[in-house]
């Protein structure tokens, strides 16, 4: 007998903070699953962002200490170990895959909580929208996908478009909009895809990764390897996503 009970779900909203939520034509996402299906493995970078672009960086959630955020490289220096753009987290702390089922995790003094899992946590949000926004000339016009599983709205209604794994909900707003799901509350996820009308960009994040990624320009990834206040790597279409 099965004796949980299945999770309540609010109706799908017709705004996910200031993003519409098309219930209508998805053709501006046709270039996403064309591009997807044909050469973004499930598992890839290009499948998780998108195939085509000139370059592609890798962007670390942040662990944090006492709610502050602290860098993978000061964590790895901690324990005495290098990393690399392809290095994942368990590596880093020294632990398997299955870190989270730990009985015990932290540093004295250099972190206590794991990176966010998920689509781009808050904070590294606001410190990438300035740098995308100087590479593209539609910030003011942005499309964006929400994976409908993510349980916590009725999506089953809305029609959604196909990503390597993932089915997503098309949203639409501003560049600067991708953060206002968290004026619903501090759980509401982010959208998982961002990519502006003039298509400069893609990024994209999912459910189970700790990383967020970027293909763009040479010009962009170059100007996000330098931002101060975010930890990237440059990776290639083809590599796996942590």
């Amino acid at each position: 007998m099965d004796d949980y009970r299945p999770v309540d779900r609010g109706p799908a909203p017709e705004r996910y903070g200031r993003l519409h939520v098309r219930t209508g034509d998805l053709g501006p996402a046709r270039w996403l699953t064309e591009r997807t299906q044909e050469h973004g493995a499930f598992g890839t970078v290009a499948g998780v962002a998108a195939p085509g672009f000139a370059a592609y960086a890798r962007i670390l959630h942040p662990a944090s200490l006492e709610e502050r955020p602290v860098r993978w490289e000061t964590v790895a220096a901690a324990y005495g170990r290098g990393m690399t753009p392809g290095t994942d987290w368990h590596e880093v702390i020294g632990s398997d895959r299955d870190y989270h089922n730990a009985s015990d995790y932290g540093l004295s003094g250099v972190w206590d909580e794991h990176p966010a899992e998920g689509p781009t946590p808050p904070a590294v949000a606001r410190a990438l929208i300035p740098v995308l926004a100087r590479h593209t000339r539609t910030s003011e016009h942005c499309w964006f996908g929400l994976w409908n599983g993510y349980g916590r709205w009725d999506f089953d209604r809305v029609p959604s478009f196909e990503t390597p794994g993932r089915d997503e909900v098309l949203l639409a707003g501003t560049l600067a909009d991708a953060v206002s799901p968290v004026s619903l509350d501090e759980f509401a996820e982010l959208p998982d895809l961002w990519w502006p009308q003039d298509r400069a960009w893609c990024l994209g994040g999912d459910v189970d990764l700790v990383s967020t990624y970027i293909g763009g320009s040479r010009e962009l990834i170059t100007d996000l390897l330098a931002a101060p206040g975010l930890e990237a790597h440059p990776t290639a279409p083809g590599d796996k996503v942590g």
